[in-house]
């Protein structure tokens, strides 16, 4: 064989690995990806869940016992165990639950049902992909109280949010940390460029003891652990326009270096809901890694 004709049949070699390579990478994201879309399409929770590397019952346990330490004592029998001996059932017995059941009625194990993506880049989420948007009344207002009861407010204290460039006193409960993890999230975010200050500041608010826009559930805000970021680049989808599909038209332009900081220090970002709320941040450790 001549060496032109080698030179060809290397190339020629090559080219068809490079095919090769491709399809088998296409298959690979599309094994990946299929369960999602039709876990989505199915409009249930439970499917979305199956489809997501949701916690075992004992790793939320872990969770629950890691995040709300002197608040949460164990989960045995069922049940979520406080420290004054009361407890809440982790399961309320209601089985798989519709999208609008999940989000009005959740129980401690549906808050767990969608696997929260931290560290993931900002990009459409599946239809009705939303962790962390459930969130069960009864645990929330015995942890941090009931705003509609009074129950909050005694709790609140001061944070001074962006000390060196804005300095807006900002009101959140002390309960289980938050105040000093806002504190922290402040402060690192005080260091960023100046670029990131139009999304910072003015401040959209805190506490704030109301429902979720629409429905008749507790917004994180009443339980004085939320904090909405400038609304000036914020997208939120009731201001979204549907594509020809119905489906919600995700838009962001949160920087990630942000959304990082809050996260690193337990907060998780409305960005990463199919119903996005860009400029949302909420303090639900739960939903992290024990160790955040």
């Amino acid at each position: 064989m001549t060496l032109r004709r080698q030179t060809g049949f290397a190339a020629l070699t090559m080219v068809l690995l490079r095919k090769v390579s491709l399809q088998i990478f296409m298959f690979r994201v599309f094994r990946a990806v299929l369960p999602v879309l039709l876990a989505s399409a199915a409009g249930s929770v439970a499917a979305l869940a199956d489809a997501t590397l949701a916690p075992s019952n004992d790793e939320i346990a872990a969770r629950l016992i890691a995040a709300y330490p002197g608040i949460v004592s164990a989960v045995t029998g069922g049940n979520v165990v406080f420290a004054d001996g009361s407890t809440l059932p982790l399961d309320d017995g209601q089985g798989a639950k519709s999208v609008a059941a999940w989000i009005a009625n959740p129980d401690i194990e549906d808050m767990f049902r969608l696997a929260y993506p931290i560290g993931a880049t900002a990009s459409q989420p599946p239809k009705d992909f939303d962790p962390g948007r459930a969130r069960n009344a009864a645990f929330f207002a015995k942890v941090y109280g009931d705003c509609r009861t009074g129950g909050v407010t005694a709790n609140l204290v001061d944070v001074i949010w962006l000390k060196g460039k804005f300095g807006k006193t900002l009101k959140v409960t002390r309960i289980n940390g938050v105040a000093d993890k806002l504190k922290a999230v402040s402060e690192a975010l005080d260091h960023l460029p100046q670029r990131f200050d139009v999304d910072l500041f003015p401040v959209g608010g805190t506490y704030n003891c109301r429902a979720i826009a629409g429905t008749n559930a507790p917004s994180a805000h009443g339980y004085g652990i939320a904090i909405d970021i400038a609304v000036k680049n914020a997208h939120y989808w009731r201001w979204s326009t549907p594509t020809r599909s119905g489906r919600l038209a995700y838009r962001n332009a949160i920087p990630m270096e942000i959304v990082a900081i809050f996260e690193k220090h337990g907060f998780i970002w409305g960005g990463r809901w199919y119903h996005h709320d860009t400029m949302h941040f909420e303090y639900r450790p739960e939903l992290l890694a024990p160790t955040q």
